[in-house]
Formats: structure tokens, sequence, C-alpha cells
């Protein structure tokens, strides 16, 4: 179904913090998310010239979410888990342009 409501967060920690930004996507509103396993790659100058310590294993989150959250949870994310914090997390947002397989979210019955 065609979108223009929604966008892709990626999220990129080192490994095994992953979670840890779910959680913090979660307090914002994000219902879930996919992780995905990775290695990073950069050359040995580029690391001394930025002064970052090369950490191979990465984890990559994605997290389809509404667009009007998306700032919340970028920012949260970079405050909590950014290049300055153990994860040494990058992140950024996509356009979603069409999305299949989401269900609408579900409100508790509150009748008994």
């Amino acid at each position: 179904m065609k979108t223009n409501n929604h966008e892709v967060i990626f999220a990129i920690v080192n490994s095994g913090y992953a979670e840890d930004v779910m959680d913090i996507a979660r307090e914002l509103g994000v219902r879930g998310g996919t992780i995905l396993n990775a290695r990073g790659v950069v050359k040995a100058d580029a690391a001394v010239f930025f002064g970052i310590t090369l950490h191979e294993e990465k984890e990559i989150l994605m997290m389809v979410v509404d667009r009007d959250i998306r700032d919340k949870v970028l920012n949260a994310i970079y405050k909590e888990m950014g290049m300055a914090k153990k994860a040494k997390g990058i992140a950024f947002s996509l356009p979603v342009s069409d999305v299949a397989g989401l269900a609408p979210e579900m409100v508790p019955d509150t009748e008994a």
C-alpha cells in the first residue's frame, strides 16, 4: 500500500547494543524492529584520523516508524547511543513509499 506516513530508521551500533536501541525506540512508540548482524570496515588511517577505535562486529537495527515520531527517535538514539558512547552508533532514516505487512496498532479492549 502506498504511504507517505512512514520512514525506516537504520541504527548501526557495536555488537550487543541493538536491543538497547530498541528499548529506547519503544519508549517513544516504535512497535518493533529487525536486527541484522554486520561487520564494519574502515581504513586504518581513517580510524586514526577520526580518532575512533575499530570495532568490526556491528548490529543494524531497522525500524519502520510513523513519520511524526522519526525525529524524536533519531535524537534519542543519538543522545543515548551515539559515537561518543560505547555503542558508537550512527542512525539515519529513509522515506518509505510502500508498506505491506504492518498490522494496525492494537488498542486493548477495555470491556470485559
